[in-house]
């Protein structure tokens, strides 16, 4: 196998965690819950999303929470902030996020149900934000990388040409996801192997939920075809909204103890993100979803 020496591991709880959590998670511990993730070492958390309230009522307090994190650990992470559409990216870049996570999804009846748009009018506005972004990064995240909830397995060819339509907007960074976390190794090598094809220097993300429990095998799988960039989820969070059926992200708590066992640096400190999943599970009253929480909560008891 081809590994790398060293992956970078970027946190998304506070943003895809959070926003399938029912009942309302006061801002201040929020805040707590990065505040400890800037602690653990990660250089990129996507903090928070600017969605319309009444769509995931979760996220109204996007603009405090961007504000106060940046306030307090601006020198030592970079914040990125979800945004679905022009109005959202506006919002965004006025409250200082570092970068822009904008979802189009790779399956037409995905998209429709996730944003409303066609991925022809959701590629139109990409293009718009990418005019208005200045210094702040633009980030797609290709939803339904390789399975849609509604129209099944996704077509390869419809993820590059997505691929191809960004970078041509100019977007930064693709981020390229499993939303309903059903991807085989095997669509992740066919995938992933397509890209590095065509863009052989282009570094792209993966962000990963594991609903079949094939999360960390694919992360493996990426890996050895060259990809060193993961999004994950402290304590196993998150679900699209929009997906019936899907599961959390891979448990970055899972994620870095895999890699630190296979001698690949993070620059993470393991013990601290055990303690901030537990910490996140005390507070919002969650029972255990990654494995590696719940072995060091049966240790500790």
């Amino acid at each position: 196998m081809k590994l790398p020496k060293q992956v970078e591991v970027i946190e998304v709880c506070p943003r895809d965690g959070f926003q399938n959590i029912k009942e309302a998670i006061p801002t201040a511990t929020k805040i707590e819950i990065i505040d400890r993730l800037v602690e653990c070492g990660f250089g990129v958390i996507e903090a928070t999303s600017f969605v319309h309230p009444k769509a995931i009522p979760q996220m109204a307090d996007a603009a405090e929470v961007l504000q106060t994190v940046k306030k307090k650990h601006g020198n030592r992470a970079q914040f990125v902030a979800l945004a679905p559409n022009l109005f959202g990216a506006k919002k965004a870049i006025e409250n200082g996020a570092d970068g822009i996570t904008y979802v189009i999804s790779a399956s037409e009846d995905h998209n429709l149900a996730n944003t409303k748009q066609t991925i022809a009018q959701s590629v139109a506005a990409l293009e718009e934000v990418c005019k208005i972004k200045g210094s702040t990064k633009v980030r797609l995240a290709v939803a339904t990388s390789f399975d849609c909830p509604f129209a099944g397995k996704v077509p390869v060819e419809k993820v590059v040409s997505l691929v191809d339509a960004a970078l041509n907007a100019g977007t930064d960074e693709i981020v390229l996801a499993d939303t309903i976390g059903t991807a085989t190794p095997l669509q992740v090598e066919e995938l992933l192997g397509t890209l590095s094809r065509q863009y052989p220097d282009f570094p792209f993300v993966l962000h990963i939920h594991d609903t079949d429990g094939m999360g960390l095998a694919n992360v493996v799988t990426a890996m050895n075809l060259g990809i060193t960039r993961f999004e994950t989820a402290a304590f196993g969070l998150g679900g699209c909204p929009f997906a019936p059926g899907a599961a959390g992200n891979i448990a970055t708590e899972d994620l870095v103890h895999m890699l630190h066992k296979m001698d690949i640096a993070t620059g993470l400190q393991y013990d601290k993100i055990v303690e901030t999943a537990h910490y996140i599970e005390e507070s919002l009253h969650i029972s255990p979803v990654g494995h590696m929480s719940r072995v060091a909560c049966s240790i500790k008891n």
